[in-house]
């Protein structure tokens, strides 16, 4: 059973990211403040459930929170200030996107800058153990989703619908056989090092 809160604050926000370890696309970080009675037998990590349960989810966390936000970080800035800063900046974001302001802030990982004056603290595999990391990580992962799903119609060679920008197998052979798009993180190994692509 995932627990409620981390701090003895009732305003606490859980945080998390998704479309770290991708090639293409945005990261997206989200941010949830759940009431103090919210409960659903079904809220996990994200990674735990299917596609379906998500989705099934996806608007009773939006009904249901007392605020939630949701930020997205484009490829471009990622080149720019890296990945874990990227992340970082997302996260503070989703939390900018908030509605009410939170007394706390939990943070799914190990790495997290202070957000304004509000104190955090960054739970390592939080997703499965704090029902607002949950949340945040199922929004996070459901708007990132929908975006490659969007943005696969433009390259479909690329299967974006089914790998949502991360590096399966038959997405780094496309990219070796017909280059990259301006979606690809260009600071990431796109392939293996006997490849060499031209930017």
């Amino acid at each position: 059973m995932l627990k409620h809160n981390f701090s003895s604050y009732k305003l606490e926000a859980g945080t998390d990211e998704a479309g770290r370890g991708c090639l293409a696309g945005p990261v997206v970080a989200a941010a949830v403040i759940l009431p103090s009675n919210f409960r659903h037998d079904l809220l996990n990590d994200s990674k735990q459930l299917t596609e379906k349960q998500r989705q099934f989810l996806k608007p009773i966390i939006i009904k249901e929170a007392l605020a939630y936000g949701v930020a997205f970080v484009d490829q471009e800035k990622i080149d720019e200030i890296n990945i874990l800063n990227a992340s970082i900046l997302a996260m503070h974001m989703s939390i900018d996107a908030l509605k009410i302001k939170p007394e706390f802030i939990i943070v799914d990982g190990n790495k997290f800058k202070q957000y304004q004056n509000i104190e955090y603290k960054t739970i390592i595999k939080g997703d499965g153990k704090y029902l607002s990391i949950a949340a945040a990580s199922i929004l996070a992962k459901t708007f990132r989703d929908e975006f490659m799903e969007k943005i696969h119609d433009k390259f479909p060679e690329y299967n974006w619908k089914q790998n949502k920008g991360y590096p399966t197998k038959q997405h780094r052979q496309v990219i070796i056989q017909s280059g990259i798009t301006n979606y690809h993180r260009k600071s990431f190994k796109l392939v293996p090092d006997q490849y060499k692509l031209e930017f």
